[in-house]
């Protein structure tokens, strides 16, 4: 569903039937503890990027609200993943762990 900055997120869900003006983000709510979201905090969250970056099935996303002084105290999506395949945590999510998909011989190196 298309999210209130206009990208396209698969935890971003919407209730506009018959008027109704529902909005919320199933991972933030999904988190331990439960996070407060608000339709800004989409302009700078990296989960729909994530996403079409990598759409792994083994990949899974935890977010969390933080506020950083760096950011001037606004509050952010903050992301880990974590790969059930390899077990471990997924330090690009972009790119993924490098396990479950193996790089084509195409783009492999020969030497």
């Amino acid at each position: 569903m298309r999210t209130p900055a206009g990208v396209e997120c698969p935890y971003f869900y919407g209730d506009y039937y018959r008027g109704r003006s529902r909005e919320e983000c199933r991972l933030l709510a999904a988190s331990d503890p439960p996070q407060r979201w608000q339709p800004d905090l989409c302009r700078t969250c990296p989960v729909p990027a994530i996403r079409r970056a990598n759409n792994c099935e083994h990949m899974h996303l935890r977010a969390r609200v933080e506020r950083s002084l760096r950011s001037g105290f606004r509050r952010r999506v903050r992301v880990e993943a974590y790969c059930e395949k390899s077990e471990g945590v997924v330090t690009e999510p972009e790119i993924g762990c490098g396990l479950c998909h193996s790089i084509p011989s195409l783009f492999e190196v020969r030497r």
